[in-house]
């Protein structure tokens, strides 16, 4: 089997699929009357501050959360963006709180790394904005979405592909989830990415279901000095396992064995039946039953953790 046949066959043993399971009518009609609905015409929470232009000390890194999916992180001499998203509308889903951060105010980036192709983590119109002298890391098939974006180099990658530049090194890693833009679109790969600069690591799951994974990452990749785990969205109305809960996201970080877990993918857009402030109190319990509630950090939108 050629190497980027292998590849291929790591992405599609974590392939969610695309059909919905039985009774995804009910569950449909519940989220769009008790989610959507209400969400629309919720005012939204929060506010859009200036980001921390001072970067952090040698060493050191400062993991910022923008909302849902998105961070800004800032080593020393190296700063990314990943799955920006500042769009106030999703469709009919409303965004329920406010970017952490000002977009405009976004500095020049080293790179803008995108998870995968879902319209809530690669936004068009959020990526034209930002500016990046390494360009863009996208997973393989996506190409063609961000090469018109204004980047100087469009980087696509499949699982355990690196890209290193001047001290800065990126791993795409494997996640279960499925990559589609639209219905048709299978052909495009999904997953995470291990970022390591300055003697410092930070993971950023991407979207993913539960799968055993994670203990391949932890074996094949550098200590995991942060975790960004998805704890939201895990009442799919399709009924797919495209998500994990806030246990099952404790439960990979455990197999991770990472230093400090920073939730997300929660609270920003209503897109699964759960309610918003559920994931968190959900995973806040989970970590005291499991005695690593110290390893565990609830930022607000905006606001640096330096580690």
């Amino acid at each position: 089997m050629a190497n980027g046949d292998k590849r291929r066959g790591l992405v599609q043993a974590h392939y969610s699929g695309i059909l919905p399971q039985r009774g995804w009518p009910e569950r449909n009609y519940r989220f769009f009357r008790h989610r959507i609905v209400p969400g629309m015409f919720r005012r939204r929470q929060g506010r859009s501050q200036p980001p921390q232009l001072q970067p952090p000390e040698e060493g050191a890194v400062r993991v910022t959360w923008i909302g849902h999916a998105a961070f800004f992180i800032q080593f020393a001499d190296h700063s990314i963006i990943i799955d920006p998203n500042w769009a106030k509308w999703h469709g009919p889903v409303k965004r329920q709180r406010e970017p952490g951060l000002s977009l405009s105010e976004i500095p020049e980036l080293d790179f803008v790394l995108v998870t995968h192709a879902h319209f809530d983590h690669l936004h068009k119109p959020s990526l034209k904005v930002l500016q990046s002298t390494r360009g863009i890391v996208i997973p393989k098939g996506s190409r063609r979405l961000v090469e018109r974006l204004g980047f100087p180099g469009v980087h696509e990658v499949t699982v355990w592909d690196e890209i290193e530049f001047d001290g800065i090194r990126i791993t795409h890693t494997p996640s279960h989830h499925w990559g589609a833009r639209y219905i048709h679109d299978t052909h495009r790969d999904y997953g995470g990415y291990l970022i390591e600069a300055g003697g410092k690591s930070v993971f950023h799951c991407g979207d993913s279901a539960w799968f055993d994974g994670f203990a391949d990452i932890r074996k094949r990749c550098a200590p995991i000095d942060v975790a960004l785990m998805p704890i939201g969205a895990y009442d799919a109305p399709s009924g797919r396992d495209v998500h994990m809960n806030p246990e099952e996201a404790v439960r990979a970080f455990v197999e991770l064995e990472g230093k400090i877990l920073i939730p997300m993918h929660y609270g920003t857009f209503p897109l699964g039946n759960e309610p918003l402030e559920e994931p968190v109190d959900r995973l806040l319990q989970e970590a005291d039953r499991l005695g690593i509630s110290k390893h565990v950090l609830i930022p607000e939108e905006g606001v640096g953790i330096e580690w």
